[in-house]
Order: structure tokens, then C-alpha cells, then sequence
């Protein structure tokens, strides 16, 4: 997936962008906000989220040049998607940008059609329900290999 996607929205008032293009990501926000603001990865070193970041297809969410949120799909493009990092930042919350954001995620040309999209969220529940995700059907079926303190540096 080379070709980077836009979308464009005005929102009270206030235009919005939401793209793919890598090269207009703020890494720095980003970093700051999953390793001292997020719970699912506090404390994530820079050099791992660049990676991360280089194997993934992003989306970052925008007011003016300033960068407001983000979202990351890992992907084979053909068969499954996992759904990560998504966030807005507080102060442009409430505003329905976490909807767009999921809606631009959902309709990229790279990811229609797939047979399984899976993620992992403590409470936003009812944001991903909004998209067509719903509790594991045969969660038996599921096992993961865990290291919840792979960030930490005291272990």
C-alpha cells in the first residue's frame, strides 16, 4: 500500500483532515501521546513506535497542521486487519471525530473486503460496536502470547 488516501471534513465551523500520507505524521505527538497519556502503551520507547509506524498502514487525523489524533492498521491487505492505537486528543473530543476517523479507517480501498478485523480496546466499546465489532464469537478459539511489561524498564 503505497498510495496515500484524504479526506477532508468541516466540523463546527473547523475543517479537518484525516490521511495516510507517513510523511505528515507528528511522530513526537504520537510517541508522547501512547507512552505518557495511553493505557495500552505507556511507556513505549520512540524507536519501537517508528517501526511500528513504518509497518502499518497509519491515518493521521489533523486541525490546520497541527496533528489530533491517529490510528494504525496492520494488515495483509487481503484476508485480516488489526486495529490499534486509535485516539484523539482530549481537547478536540466530543466533537465526532473518533466516528470520521473509524469511517475513514473502514472505507479505505486497501482494506474492503477482508474476513476478519480484530482489536483490542478497554472502553471504547461502543465506538467499535458503531463499525460492526462485537465480543469474540467463539472466544475459545482465541489465545495470545502477552508481555504487558515489554516497555518497562525496571523489569
Amino acid at each position: 500500500m503505497n498510495e496515500s488516501e484524504s479526506w477532508q471534513r468541516t466540523i463546527g465551523g473547523r475543517e479537518y483532515l484525516i490521511t495516510t500520507e507517513r510523511d505528515r505524521l507528528d511522530i513526537e505527538m504520537v510517541h508522547d501521546f501512547l507512552a505518557q497519556q495511553s493505557y495500552w502503551a505507556r511507556g513505549i520507547p520512540r524507536i519501537i513506535l517508528e517501526k511500528s509506524i513504518r509497518n502499518s498502514l497509519c491515518f493521521g487525523l489533523f486541525h490546520a497542521s497541527r496533528q489530533i489524533g491517529f490510528a494504525r492498521v496492520i494488515s495483509d491487505f487481503a484476508t485480516i486487519a488489526y486495529l490499534g492505537d486509535v485516539f484523539v486528543l482530549p481537547e478536540f473530543r466530543g466533537r465526532g471525530l473518533s466516528k470520521w476517523l473509524m469511517e475513514c479507517v473502514s472505507s479505505h480501498p486497501g482494506l474492503e473486503n477482508l474476513r476478519r478485523w480484530i482489536l483490542v480496546t478497554g472502553d471504547a466499546h461502543g465506538l467499535y460496536e458503531r463499525f460492526g465489532f462485537a465480543q469474540l464469537a467463539h472466544p475459545e478459539n482465541f489465545m495470545e502470547r502477552r508481555n504487558p511489561d515489554v516497555y518497562r524498564k525496571d523489569v
